[in-house]
């Protein structure tokens, strides 16, 4: 449940580098089509189209209030965009329920959110909104594969912020995402916990060939984890490319 993926995208007119040419050839598995969100007049993610590929890790830095988190919550309709749309999968995700939606487009937020209960219950959440059940077998295999096994009957009040963050990405992961979407999943983190969510977010990655998009104001995080780089400035994507490219030119 995971890809990769390059950079065939012409931004501002730019010609993409023969390096990012040369990716595109997976396919693509999520596409933002001049996308724009505007709120009281002001845009706040202005025209931004991009492809993201199969199995591919795209990160989108930017300085504060340049439109990053915004631009994820265009993705899985979490806010309406005020123009353009997005395709998932050749489908033009307004054709998507948005309960379906989200469910492919995967989300973990910067602080851990978690409903009242245990961790197993959390977990079973989504499956359960689609009538599916999850085996006990199955949370534990999803608590493993993010590093709390044994959690399943622990109550989330007692949580440490690191493990609470784990729950999350096992709850989204338990969804069977196409796509993840992470905003700034380790800023709220101790630099131990951080680190340590950050690896086990890489391992995941690797080993079961998710896609994903990251936003990260880490320029050292986004240069470990993406395969390429988007930055925004005022709500603009003013350049695209791999991380050489982009954070090493």
């Amino acid at each position: 449940m995971i890809y990769r993926a390059g950079d065939d995208d012409n931004v501002f007119g730019m010609t993409p580098p023969e390096s990012s040419r040369r990716s595109s050839l997976n396919p693509t598995i999520l596409e933002a089509e001049r996308l724009s969100r505007a709120v009281s007049g002001i845009a706040i993610v202005h025209e931004i189209s991009v492809q993201v590929h199969a199995g591919e890790v795209l990160a989108i830095v930017g300085p504060s209030g340049s439109g990053k988190s915004s631009f994820l919550r265009l993705l899985n309709r979490l806010d309406e965009p005020t123009s353009g749309t997005v395709v998932l999968e050749g489908i033009d995700y307004r054709q998507i329920p948005p309960r379906e939606l989200r469910r492919k487009i995967g989300m973990v937020t910067q602080r851990p959110f978690l409903f009242p209960g245990t961790v197993a219950a959390n977990l079973r959440f989504g499956p359960l909104e689609r009538s599916e059940t999850l085996s006990d077998n199955a949370i534990e295999l999803l608590l493993r594969q993010v590093g709390l096994p044994g959690y399943t009957p622990r109550g989330v009040a007692n949580l440490s912020g690191g493990e609470a963050q784990r729950v999350c990405l096992a709850r989204a992961l338990a969804n069977s995402p196409v796509v993840l979407l992470m905003d700034e999943p380790t800023s709220a983190l101790d630099d131990e916990s951080k680190l340590g969510v950050e690896s086990l977010i890489q391992g995941i990655i690797k080993g079961s060939r998710l896609t994903c998009i990251i936003v990260t104001h880490d320029m050292a995080q986004a240069a470990r984890m993406a395969n390429r780089v988007m930055i925004l400035e005022a709500g603009h994507a003013v350049r695209i490319g791999s991380v050489e490219e982009v954070l090493h030119a």
